[in-house]
């Protein structure tokens, strides 16, 4: 995924205009306070197609803000009367002067009881290495140094922040499309559910997903690999997912996962966390896991959680 939309940075003069003053200073109902998404992430994971997603859905974007001014943009957008009502603000290592500034930010919007929500865009280095050599563009902060280098200080200086993102989206194996897909799936709805889920299957042999918040290991069914006749399909196979869920164990497992992912979701909804992204693993991604995914998604489709199902590794043998 290349970043190849540029945008005008917007913190200029505009941005400065009703600096000083407070979110209640002239009777601004709190109705009117914006919603805020706080985009950032690894230079080259996605952040500029993040951001020119939720602009095509209606939202007011402002690239490469300095965050000690992501308040006063706020403000701003509470005085427009419901003009702008959703704000998305791209944050990286472009301002990084700023960058020690955005804690600060971050705390006077809770004091001001401000929603907001921080997407974090992650890349494996080997994805990040592949885009930035693909464009012949170096790395923000690699300097004299290699573009590996510039990655390991990038990572470290947003460390903090991605640990406390609200959705975090690995894009190493995602395209511009897909990315934009689930951007639209979490953000193009018109009212916000209580919690959104992604079931995610994969395939332990590729790696985990980074972006993963629980992870179920479902190897200790029998795989159907092993069966001729099942070996060429994928656990979106009536008879593939037939076998799956009449070996011992596999329907009580379903059960009680479910029943887990209930507790966790409650939990999930008293801290205010609106995203979570379940992932499920086999050997490769193709029966097992698949199958399995499909059926949780459904039970928690049932209980009124929006889900998205991702089969990451299916045909990718």
């Amino acid at each position: 995924m290349n970043e190849h939309e540029e945008r005008q940075d917007q913190s200029g003069d505009d941005a400065q205009v009703g600096t000083g003053a407070s979110l209640d200073a002239g009777g601004v109902p709190e109705a009117a306070i914006p919603e805020l998404v706080i985009i950032s992430g690894m230079s080259g994971a996605g952040r500029s197609t993040a951001a020119k997603c939720l602009e095509d859905l209606g939202w007011f974007v402002v690239d490469n803000l300095p965050p000690a001014l992501i308040p006063t943009m706020v403000e701003l957008g509470a005085r427009s009367q419901g003009n702008v009502a959703r704000i998305a603000v791209v944050v990286d290592v472009r301002g990084r002067r700023f960058f020690d500034n955005l804690r600060e930010s971050l705390a006077d919007l809770e004091a001001k009881h401000v929603t907001r929500r921080i997407v974090f865009l992650e890349s494996s280095d080997e994805a990040l290495v592949r885009r930035f050599e693909s464009v012949r563009r170096p790395h923000p902060l690699q300097g004299d140094g290699r573009i590996v280098d510039g990655i390991d200080a990038e990572r470290e200086l947003l460390r903090e922040l991605r640990g406390d993102a609200d959705l975090v989206i690995d894009t190493s194996s995602l395209n511009v499309h897909e990315l934009r897909a689930k951007m639209d799936a979490q953000f193009a709805g018109e009212e916000e559910p209580e919690l959104r889920a992604t079931v995610m299957s994969f395939g332990f042999k590729y790696g985990l997903p980074v972006d993963a918040d629980l992870v179920a290991d479902m190897r200790f069914l029998p795989n159907p690999h092993w069966v001729p006749e099942l070996r060429p399909f994928t656990g979106l196979n009536e008879e593939v997912s037939a076998y799956i869920f009449n070996q011992p164990g596999a329907k009580e497992f379903l059960d009680r996962y479910a029943e887990l992912l209930r507790l966790v979701a409650a939990g999930y909804r008293r801290e205010g966390k609106r995203y979570v992204t379940i992932a499920i693993g086999c050997t490769g991604g193709k029966h097992r896991s698949v199958a399995t995914s499909e059926k949780l998604a459904a039970r928690l489709a049932a209980e009124g959680v929006e889900t998205v199902v991702v089969h990451r590794d299916m045909g990718r043998e």
